[in-house]
Parts: structure tokens; sequence; C-alpha cells
């Protein structure tokens, strides 16, 4: 595990190196439809987790919150029922 401390993450440099092979491989013409493509599948996930967090609050919503067995609510204290009394 050692070996991954001197990982970090690239600074310029680096980015500005990775951007030059990634347009070496791909050449100018092909850039633009790669950077249209990770934009449409971006916005793509972000409609997802919208969806899901709409979908979460409403369920949160509709959920009656159930009160723990040692926490019983307070109502008002029961009287005993009185003995019906029988007709002499």
């Amino acid at each position: 595990m050692n070996f991954l401390l001197g990982f970090s993450m690239p600074g310029w440099p680096e980015i500005m190196v990775i951007l030059l092979i990634v347009l070496v491989l791909f050449g100018s013409k092909k850039l633009p439809e790669l950077a249209r493509g990770l934009a449409q599948s971006v916005n793509e996930f972000r409609k997802a987790r919208d969806e899901f967090d709409k979908e979460i609050h409403s369920v949160k919503k509709d959920v009656v919150p159930v009160e723990p067995a040692g926490k019983q609510a307070q109502t008002a204290p029961t009287v005993p029922p009185s003995q019906p009394q029988q007709p002499a």
C-alpha cells in the first residue's frame, strides 16, 4: 500500500500532456464529437440523479414515522373500567 502514496492528482503540466495525447490519438475533427457526447452523458446523469432525489423525497413524505418500542407515545392515563353495577 505504500507505493500508492507517491501518486496524487495531476497538475497542469500532466493535464496538458494528456490532452496532447488525446488530440494526437483522435484528431481535431473527432474532439468536438467526443466533447458533445461527454456533455450529453453528464446531462443524462444529472437528470437521473434529480429524478432519484425527487423519488426519495416523495417516498420520504409518504412514510409515517414509527416510534421505537422504548418510547411509547404518552397518552392520557387510562382509567380502569368501573365494575358494572348489578341490579339488586
